[in-house]
């Protein structure tokens, strides 16, 4: 069970933080700053107080190292809390892994950084590197190595134009597997391909993408179980890229989110963003915009408290949290007794909260 000064993600939505007090079966979390009422049910432990308090850095020289993925078993045979096991989907049994490259600034390309993320939209965890070399070079540089977790998209870099270089060719090389479950296995990826680096300073060539709010350059890895193109593997060259690895380590992980394309005839959908209640937001505060988001949502609680068994979609967005945290007070304590889960993110992201009256 979680307790106060414990590190912990949340079970059922993006997010998380340090517990700073329990109240009966709420646990309120801080996230750089704002605490957010939470179900202590649905809180992960992922670091013990002692742990947060001692916390050791890493150095940035060494390759990120692998997070140990246990199994149910050894999670009993140890006396841990064990993980709950990702949510599966059907179409999640086929692997669909997308590089994709994101610019802080997208109206200054000649100046700006650009961050990295590897997309992993399936039910399988990966292990994998993510290779780069220039044209001339003899050999590869690991820039990553480690595991990614189901229907998780994980930061791997921030480079900058002055990288761009030593990046005339990418590859990635996974191997696919469930760690407590029987699973159909999947043969191991290596794929390289050339990077068109002149792109990275041309607008037109970021597009928008299913896993992101922002235009991207991306590169389809593998899709629906296909991978790219194969490499050839030259075993003596990915160990010279491993041994001259320079990290760049920023552990930051976000779940898989795919813009919505399917609505249900059977669910009432409510978009809460401030631009969908008014016509202008000019002269209101933040406080006043919160203000009327609640009161949007209780007017559509209140006028559906009799019938039971209506799902209710809240759109929030993911944003701060903040709003997101406003409802939950409000159905932990205005509205208590619904079923609250988050919303079908291949439907809405992670941007919505399904109440059912």
């Amino acid at each position: 069970m979680a307790k106060i000064g414990d590190r912990v993600r949340f079970l059922n939505s993006v997010g998380g933080g340090i517990i700073r007090k329990i109240e009966g079966n709420i646990a309120y979390v801080d996230d750089d700053g704002f605490e957010t009422p939470t179900l202590l049910r649905e809180c992960v432990v992922v670091e013990e107080a002692a742990a947060t308090e001692k916390k050791v850095a890493l150095t940035q020289d060494a390759v990120k190292p692998a997070p140990a993925v246990s199994s149910p078993a050894s999670a009993k045979s140890t006396g841990s809390a064990a993980v709950p096991a990702p949510e599966e989907t059907p179409e999640g049994e086929k692997l669909n892994v997308v590089l994709a490259y994101e610019p802080a600034d997208i109206k200054h390309l000649n100046t700006t950084t650009f961050d990295v993320y590897l997309v992993n939209d399936s039910n399988y965890y990966l292990y994998f590197t993510y290779l780069t070399r220039a044209d001339e070079a003899a050999g590869w540089t690991t820039r990553y190595a480690g595991i990614v977790e189901p229907n998780i998209q994980v930061f791997l870099e921030e480079i900058t134009g002055a990288d761009l270089p030593s990046m005339d060719r990418i590859a990635v090389q996974m191997i696919a597997f469930k760690s407590d479950r029987e699973f159909r296995v999947k043969a191991p990826v290596a794929v390289e391909t050339a990077l068109d680096t002149t792109k990275f300073f041309k607008l037109h060539c970021f597009h928008s993408n299913v896993y992101f709010d922002k235009d991207v350059i991306a590169v389809d890895i593998v899709t629906n179980d296909i991978p790219r193109k194969r490499m050839v593997i030259d075993s003596s060259r990915i160990e010279e890229g491993l041994k001259a690895k320079k990290a760049v380590d920023r552990p930051s992980r976000k779940p898989v989110q795919k813009k919505a394309t399917t609505k249900r005839p059977d669910v009432i959908e409510v978009d809460l963003h401030i631009s969908e209640l008014v016509d202008t937001t000019a002269g209101l505060s933040p406080a006043d915009i919160l203000n009327l988001q609640i009161d949007e949502f209780r007017k559509v609680m209140d006028s559906n408290l009799k019938h039971k068994g209506q799902k209710i979609v809240f759109i929030h967005g993911k944003g701060e949290g903040v709003l997101r945290a406003a409802l939950m007070k409000e159905l932990n304590h205005r509205y208590k007794g619904h079923q609250v889960q988050d919303a079908s993110f291949r439907e809405y992201g992670f941007g919505a909260t399904q109440v059912t009256i």
